[in-house]
């Protein structure tokens, strides 16, 4: 007896997931491009008297309909789990997540109308807690950040969901050629400027898709651009990176959120990485603070630890007279840590004093000599 199953009524289905996914992407804008005018100290006159100096941007990835970098991120990873056949109509989603990713996530499991769970650690901001159920998430807290992988494989066989698994898929489901991906997009808001190749790029790592698209597209385009990965305390991928072992562990987790893992995902690509800086908590936390004074609004931690790595850079390249740029990310809104890390409380409680790296960096801005001594 022939038999069968059809299943193509489910690609009706799939069909409007994607065009629902592919519509919000055309009605929200590319993120803005934004230059920080450094003082006097990073300009100069060459040998041929002209003009030179050192630039500095901010792609602010906080502009996105849910406020962070992880925007783009969730986008790729719905529409590869979707066009593979791992979520369906009746599939719960399921991420292990630190915050920003599970608040995108969360956002287009209700824009194609399937239930998201979050596992994360308890200490995550109630911030991005109250965001990701504001999308209609639900949030799964496990004490040990290092358990949220195993506790996100037990929902999956539980509610017979998918387990999206943003660690291991995050470079796969990124389109590292182009097709609007974050590098495409700096270096096309980049070609106006004086230095469009910069000089430098610089990006922290939590999953290490981010890192794995920009160096990737660096060497399929041909740029001359070197990829600078900053990494928090707490994170393996610094000491991973210094001594190629890919099997070490940390057993803390990274106080700085949506950078820094106990483990090497499998998204990390370290072959495209150019240089590696490790970044104390207080330097990163000082940055913050420091810029959201001077941008006027407040930035969240990742986005210190990107400058602390940037200004480092820059001061190199003005010591040397290298003219150039360097461009990194403003990953999220600093109103999701109003109590943590703009919290002098919560600091103290953590055994972190950040009075030594912003004295630092303000004496930096003032005369451009580097003298914080905590950046490897």
């Amino acid at each position: 007896m022939t038999r069968s199953i059809d299943h193509r009524a489910d690609r009706e289905w799939l069909r409007r997931a994607v065009r629902l996914i592919e519509a919000d992407a055309r009605r929200s804008a590319d993120t803005h491009l934004l230059k920080i005018v450094l003082p006097d100290w990073a300009h100069w006159i060459d040998d041929d008297g002209q003009p030179a100096g050192v630039d500095l941007y901010l792609k602010d990835e906080s502009t996105h309909p849910t406020g962070s970098l992880k925007h783009r991120l969730a986008r790729s990873l719905f529409l590869y789990a979707l066009c593979n056949g791992w979520i369906s109509e009746s599939t719960t989603v399921i991420e292990a997540s630190s915050g920003s990713t599970a608040v995108s996530e969360a956002y287009f499991a209700k824009l194609i109308g399937v239930p998201f769970v979050a596992v994360m650690a308890s200490s995550t901001s109630p911030e991005k807690t109250r965001l990701i159920e504001r999308e209609g998430g639900r949030c799964h807290f496990v004490d040990n950040p290092a358990d949220v992988y195993d506790v996100a494989a037990e929902l999956e066989r539980e509610l017979g969901g998918h387990f999206i698994d943003q660690f291991t898929m995050a470079e796969r489901a990124t389109d590292w050629r182009g097709n609007n991906n974050i590098a495409e997009s700096i270096f096309d808001q980049l070609s106006a400027e004086r230095y469009p190749v910069p000089t430098w790029a610089v990006v922290g790592a939590g999953t290490g898709g981010t890192s794995a698209t920009l160096g990737r597209y660096l060497r399929y385009r041909g740029h001359d651009t070197s990829l600078c990965v900053v990494d928090p305390e707490n994170s393996v991928f610094f000491p991973a990176y210094e001594t190629g072992d890919g099997s070490l562990r940390c057993t803390k987790g990274s106080r700085i959120e949506g950078i820094g893992r106990p483990r090497v995902e499998p998204s990390f690509v370290s072959q495209v990485i150019d240089r590696m800086i490790a970044v104390p908590d207080a330097a990163s936390i000082a940055a913050t603070r420091f810029f959201s004074d001077h941008v006027g609004r407040r930035v969240g931690p990742s986005t210190g630890t990107n400058l602390h790595g940037a200004l480092l850079l820059v001061a190199e390249m003005v010591a040397a007279r290298q003219p150039g740029s360097v461009v990194t990310l403003l990953c999220d809104p600093g109103e999701r840590y109003g109590s943590t890390y703009f919290d002098d409380d919560w600091l103290a409680a953590q055994g972190i004093d950040i009075a030594e790296p912003l004295a630092s960096l303000r004496r930096f801005w003032v005369d451009g000599r580097w003298r914080e001594g905590g950046a490897e």
